[in-house]
């Protein structure tokens, strides 16, 4: 049977308050509801974007999934996890404080903003998964507590995977932060001396006790490490450095992979929507105001993470002559996440595409 991607095309430029009532809408025809029942947990995952970011999902259209799930007597909440990088969301505190400046409010949304992963981004959970470079993948814990989970996506080009979407958010975005860095870097971290303050918070929560003084600065045993991040979390004056170069199709895989663990468990319990709403070269993450790369071109809404990327690069590329990803980053092949997502079981590339009037 084909997986059902459901498509609510809009006009471009929508206010946020029209973008909103086109969601429920869509909301409503592609039957979310099923997904939730009372008094379920029914974890939100967004990306309030960074500090200078202005293309973000909005808060008006979380409000609208809030307030339907509410209906059904489930009990939704915002989510997402801290980031590897130094930024406004490199630790809870810091990322809850800046969700609320950008309007992620219990006042605005309905629902409260619970970090998956914990204060600085070790709250995690091995889970075991088919995968052909993991056995098993971490997790954000509270993620796995949840009942359902809502996807909210906003599809944009990537410098690492071409494409950053569904599989994106859910991979790298809900990934603990060993998760974030098995997918990020074949390198091990190194220590920069001149940095260092020897404060040696690092030394104190390193799992494996890989780090030790030489010459009155930490120094990381390669030997010992295993590439969690601890370090690279409690550190405060930038010392630690990792290699964010890893190979293009190595890091799609794994973080298909790592997508494919978070919704473990969670079958017939999740909706997903992409938001083909100014989309840019670069995503989220990016600290500027990014132009908009293409007009809008609508909602989309499915239970298959991998159909939806599918539809997304399809769609883009009917409207544009190129995709997403190939007006973005034309080095990079995005099909190789949404490829080995379909080989290792977690949806399918074969789509009905139900248009919404």
């Amino acid at each position: 049977m084909l997986a059902k991607v459901y498509f609510l095309p809009i006009t471009d430029g929508l206010a946020p308050e029209e973008q909103a009532k086109a969601l429920e809408k869509l909301y409503i025809a592609c039957g979310a509801a099923k997904a939730v029942t009372g008094k379920d947990f029914v974890a939100i995952k967004l990306h309030v974007g960074e500090k200078k970011n202005t293309t973000h999902v909005k808060p008006e259209l979380i409000r609208v999934l809030a307030d339907k799930i509410k209906e059904d007597k489930a009990m939704p909440f915002m989510t997402e996890t801290s980031t590897l990088y130094k930024g406004e969301r490199e630790n809870a505190v810091k990322h809850l404080l800046h969700a609320h400046r950008h309007g992620f409010t219990i006042d605005n949304v309905g629902a409260p903003f619970i970090m998956a992963d914990g204060l600085v981004g070790n709250t995690e959970q091995e889970v075991a998964i088919p995968g052909e470079l993991h056995d098993s993948v971490k997790v954000a814990r509270e993620i796995l507590s949840a009942d359902a989970l809502f996807v909210v996506s906003h599809p944009t080009g990537h410098p690492a995977a071409g494409l950053g979407a569904c599989i994106k958010n859910l991979g790298m975005g809900l990934a603990s932060r060993m998760g974030k860095m098995r997918q990020h870097s074949a390198m091990l971290p190194e220590v920069l001396t001149e940095k260092c303050k020897f404060c040696q918070k690092c030394l104190k929560w390193c799992p494996k006790d890989a780090i030790i003084e030489k010459e009155g600065r930490a120094y990381i045993q390669t030997e010992k490490c295993i590439g969690c991040g601890e370090c690279l979390a409690m550190c405060r004056f930038d010392a630690v450095k990792y290699d964010w170069g890893a190979e293009s199709g190595y890091m799609q895989k794994s973080m298909a992979e790592h997508a494919f663990g978070v919704i473990q468990g969670k079958q017939g319990k999740i909706i997903c929507f992409n938001i083909l709403v100014d989309m840019t070269k670069d995503c989220d993450c990016f600290n500027v105001a990014q132009p908009k790369l293409i007009p809008d071109i609508g909602l989309l809404a499915s239970t298959d993470p991998v159909a939806i990327d599918m539809a997304t690069l399809d769609l883009t590329a009917k409207a544009h002559g190129k995709n997403l990803a190939e007006m973005s980053y034309s080095r990079l092949d995005a099909m190789v996440q949404i490829e080995h997502a379909a080989k290792v079981g977690m949806g399918s590339m074969q789509y009905e595409l139900i248009t919404v009037e």
